[in-house]
């Protein structure tokens, strides 16, 4: 596991006249007011995972054992969090990959939400197999918002639609993402991400 690193934000003023102000936080999805959050991280390279920036790449066919390259967030516990992020397979001759999770921590821990890829594109939900969307295609940009509203909703928005609301437990959470083979999966894959954000409200 790599060192502990900071994500920094970046706070824009508007000036008007002689006055400064600085705007309210905006979020993509979901109603405010929200506030701009910046997380640290930690990196997860296992199996045959490799991390560059923000490429995350699994190099070899290995239909088991512990095969990802993440990126994973601090926890949180109650309130409203949201993650923003848009992601593009660069290339990928496997199949069911999982590029977005959020996961429960504490004494509940474990994967709760998890947004895998097919070979050909097709976006569901691991954890029952729903089908979110399609257009995952190689060389096609898509963004991901998680809306999670502890202790209600944890909703998924892919390209700014919602694609799918489930119960959220009362606990504590934290958001990852990169590539990470699933039980029935296997790379190889390369995976960019870009426009990370968080709020909080």
């Amino acid at each position: 596991m790599r060192g502990r690193l900071r994500l920094g934000g970046v706070v824009a003023g508007v000036v008007c006249g002689l006055a400064v102000v600085a705007p309210v936080a905006s979020a993509q999805v979901g109603t405010g007011p929200w506030k701009s959050w910046s997380p640290g991280f930690s990196e997860q390279e296992r199996g045959c995972g490799q991390i560059n920036g923000l490429r995350f790449q699994l190099t070899c066919s290995t239909g088991s054992g512990d095969q990802r390259a993440e990126r994973r967030y601090d926890t949180y516990t109650g309130g409203t969090h949201q993650f923003e992020g848009s992601f593009k397979v660069i290339s990928m001759s496997g199949t069911r990959i999982s590029v977005k999770q959020t996961f429960r921590d504490g004494s509940n821990a474990g994967p709760y939400f998890l947004l895998a890829v097919e070979k050909g594109g097709r976006m569901y939900a691991v954890e029952g197999g729903q089908t979110l969307a399609g257009g995952a295609a190689v060389g096609t940009s898509v963004r991901v918002d998680t809306v999670n509203q502890v202790g209600s909703t944890h909703k998924v928005y892919l390209n700014g639609s919602l694609k799918q609301t489930i119960d959220s437990p009362s606990g504590s959470y934290y958001d990852k993402f990169g590539s990470y083979r699933t039980s029935s999966g296997a790379g190889p894959i390369t995976v960019q991400w870009s426009g990370v954000k968080f709020w909080t409200k």
